[in-house]
């Protein structure tokens, strides 16, 4: 999947919108919480995944998806590089990430 590949799907999905955030561009859910961030230079994307859904992700290609390194990792966030991951595994993951930030969880608002 190409940087542009990966934009146009992240703005594809309702209520997204895109910015900057430090050296990446960042996707959310309007007045919601970021799903996915990209970086350019290295070609990568950093998707918000349940734990589950990480290692199930994870177990197509460990060298090209991995949790990232420090507590945000164990969070859930896990790095997509993107030219080594054929687009509909990307485009999976990335509409899970989506539909976990835009759904409401129980409980909240």
């Amino acid at each position: 999947m190409t940087i542009q590949e990966f934009r146009n799907l992240a703005l594809s999905f309702p209520e997204t919108e895109e910015s900057p955030h430090f050296d990446r561009a960042a996707f959310k859910v309007v007045k919601k919480r970021i799903f996915a961030t990209l970086h350019e230079r290295s070609g990568t994307a950093n998707l918000k995944l349940g734990i589950i859904d990480q290692a199930a992700f994870s177990t197509f290609n460990r060298e090209a998806i991995y949790p990232v390194p420090n507590k945000w990792g164990q969070q859930g966030w896990t790095t997509f590089e993107l030219a080594d991951l054929p687009p509909e595994l990307v485009s999976d993951a990335l509409e899970t990430a989506y539909l976990d930030v835009w759904k409401p969880k129980p409980g909240k608002k």
